[in-house]
């Protein structure tokens, strides 16, 4: 399994962003801007939540059984491979919507002087920093759950032969 690439994710931000900046100055021309919804921050919030409950049980139980303690449940390596899917994927999602929502939000900026847009501005905001909360969850997660030997496979596999 790879590990997530940070460069891959600003990468997604960064592009998700701009697309998202210029489609809300050409929405904007036509007609009426969609809204950024008020969930939109809450369910990422609730996603980063999730991926650190995972991430600090995983941990605690690994830990446990490494120190062999004789009341310790074992991580059944499919499930630990499943969670790190999920904070993967969660991160890219992630890192999708929080350069969409910034995009908007950046837009917003030039009309803060009216109330819903500011209000719009602040949920956009709200939904980067729970996005980047997302993506720091995840990327905890997949830490968590890497094997010691894939750290002495890694470095064979890059020395040069």
């Amino acid at each position: 399994m790879r590990e997530l690439r940070i460069r891959v994710l600003a990468g997604v931000f960064i592009v998700a962003g701009v697309l998202s900046w210029a489609g809300a100055r050409l929405w904007n021309s036509i007609g009426t801007l969609p809204s950024v919804p008020l969930a939109a921050p809450i369910v990422l919030a609730v996603i980063a939540v999730i991926l650190l409950a995972t991430a600090l049980s995983l941990r605690a139980r690994l830990k446990a059984q490494r120190e062999r303690r004789p009341e310790a449940k074992g991580v059944d390596p499919l499930m630990a491979a499943r969670a790190v899917v999920f904070g993967q994927a969660s991160a890219l999602v992630a890192a999708l919507v929080a350069g969409m929502y910034g995009g908007a939000g950046v837009f917003l900026l030039e009309s803060l002087d009216i109330p819903a847009r500011r209000d719009q501005a602040i949920y956009a905001g709200f939904s980067v920093l729970a996005g980047i909360g997302v993506i720091a969850a995840a990327l905890f997660l997949e830490r968590v759950c890497k094997l010691p030997e894939d750290d002495d496979h890694d470095k064979g596999a890059t020395s040069p032969a």
